[in-house]
């Protein structure tokens, strides 16, 4: 992942590119804010004689802001469970085996309501982020090296990550909270930035 933070100017970012509905083409962006902007000059695939094809419009109560935030942490919940669920076998510090199991549980408790919340907002799931390097999303990469890392040198690279993961998912659910118009949805990122907060509590001298 990107160690640099995103927040809320890149969430309002990704909200622009949603209202837009592209998806970007070729390798992945060294820049997260250059890579985001560019999906909204890229031709979506199917779209009638090259044009973009438009995007399904959440409904109700739900604005662009609320499904950027929800498609870009369900992708970044789902890297962070894999890499979670890698601690176990791999550590050498008992506190990160019970750790990583307790935050495995409630990420995947938040992945469920991510995915009913942008059910409910309309708009059909597609993974945007992709292959993409963004702040706080732990890339396919940066795993495969991590599960190839064992006792301290794995627990240094999981707490790094870790940390970095709900850093990153405090800041923009913060964002969210400012700029989303689902009740639900703000409510929700409250109570997983409060969460996350406290889990960076409990990872304070872990993998050091």
């Amino acid at each position: 992942m990107r160690a640099a933070t995103i927040g809320v100017p890149i969430l309002a970012v990704i909200t622009a590119v949603l209202v837009t509905r592209c998806v970007a083409a070729g390798p992945p962006s060294h820049s997260a804010a250059h890579h985001l902007s560019a999906q909204a000059q890229a031709p979506i695939p199917g779209g009638v004689n090259g044009a973009s094809a438009p995007a399904a419009a959440p409904s109700g109560s739900f604005n662009a802001t609320d499904v950027a935030w929800l498609q870009l942490m369900i992708p970044m919940t789902e890297q962070a469970v894999l890499l979670l669920d890698m601690a176990p076998a791999k550590t050498s510090d008992p506190k990160i085996a019970v750790l990583s199991k307790s935050l495995g549980a409630g990420n995947r408790a938040e992945l469920q309501r991510l995915h009913e919340l942008l059910d409910r907002s309309g708009v059909p799931y597609v993974n945007e982020h992709e292959g993409h390097n963004l702040p706080g999303m732990v890339t396919t990469d940066e795993l495969g090296l991590i599960s190839a890392a064992d006792g301290a040198a794995f627990d240094r690279l999981f707490a790094q990550h870790t940390r970095e993961f709900l850093m990153q998912s405090v800041l923009v659910a913060k964002g969210e909270q400012g700029a989303g118009g689902d009740a639900d949805t703000k409510a929700f990122a409250a109570s997983m930035a409060e969460a996350h907060e406290s889990e960076l509590t409990q990872l304070e001298g872990i993998g050091e």
